[in-house]
């Protein structure tokens, strides 16, 4: 897809109003045959993802766009997962023009941007298939980054796809309220687009399928991303793929393919 040059900023009047909110889900597959080995991914899965690492990856977003965190509420929960709430405020130092075009964000070397006071959060959802012939697990991440002002929440999007094993991603950008021009003008949004994958960096498109679902004239925006290939040997708990058969091995890749297809279309395949 095309990326389009930015267009000129809008001179304002006062404080830029408008409410810019990226918000998606994240899945990570897993195989896991038996009980023990369900109970050892989610135990994995529950230390790799716990408050505190969350809090490090949260932490890295703020530094991508920008923003001060003045506070963070945490929370382990029982027997799995974890929540992160940040506000966050503006930098203290103001962004230039440069910082505040709308572009493809960093992935997780580098840091970029400003932004203006909102707020982070993270939940974490581990599931299991309830048949133990199934052998599917399933990691959920919820995450929303929120903003005020002159920049969107977008240029965290590359980095978050990147810090999570991100089998399915569904993405929804909403651009609300307005702002006014010099001129007493009202505007619903202050930048162009025409899909989140604008926002996406090369790698990542040549690694996912990707499709829109977008309302324009609602600035409500929202795309699906299915990943295009995926090793079996990185989806397997408790057990080698050295220790399967090739019946076996394409039995489990047939599984773990079904599932990621019924949560990217929204709906169970018999």
């Amino acid at each position: 897809m095309s990326r389009r040059k930015p267009s000129p900023k809008i001179k304002l009047h006062g404080f830029n109003n408008l409410t810019k909110t990226l918000s998606f889900n994240i899945y990570d597959i897993s195989y896991a045959a038996t009980p023990a080995h369900v109970g050892e991914y989610r135990e994995y899965v529950d230390e790799l993802y716990n408050a505190e690492r969350l809090t490090e990856i949260l932490s890295k977003v703020t530094d991508i766009i920008g923003a001060n965190i003045l506070h963070i509420a945490r929370q382990d929960y029982e027997p799995e997962g974890a929540s992160v709430t940040m506000l966050i405020a503006e930098h203290p130092v103001p962004p230039d023009e440069s910082q505040t075009t709308e572009e493809p964000g960093p992935l997780p070397d580098a840091i970029v941007a400003h932004l203006d006071k909102s707020h982070v959060t993270v939940h974490t959802y581990p599931e299991s298939h309830p048949s133990n012939d199934i052998g599917i697990s399933t990691f959920r991440v919820d995450i929303d980054v929120s903003t005020c002002g002159l920049i969107s929440p977008l240029k965290a999007l590359n980095y978050l796809i990147h810090s999570f094993d991100s089998d399915i991603v569904t993405v929804d950008y909403r651009v609300r309220g307005f702002t006014r021009d010099v001129d007493g003008i009202k505007h619903y949004i202050d930048h162009e687009i025409n899909s989140i994958q604008n926002y996406l960096s090369d790698d990542t498109l040549e690694q996912y399928e990707v499709i829109d679902v977008n309302v324009y004239q609602e600035n409500i925006f929202h795309s699906k991303m299915l990943l295009k290939n995926f090793a079996l040997s990185d989806y397997l708990f408790g057990a080698g793929e050295k220790d399967l058969s090739e019946a076996e091995k394409e039995e489990i890749t047939h599984k773990l393919r079904r599932e990621m297809l019924e949560i990217f279309y929204g709906r169970n395949i018999e």
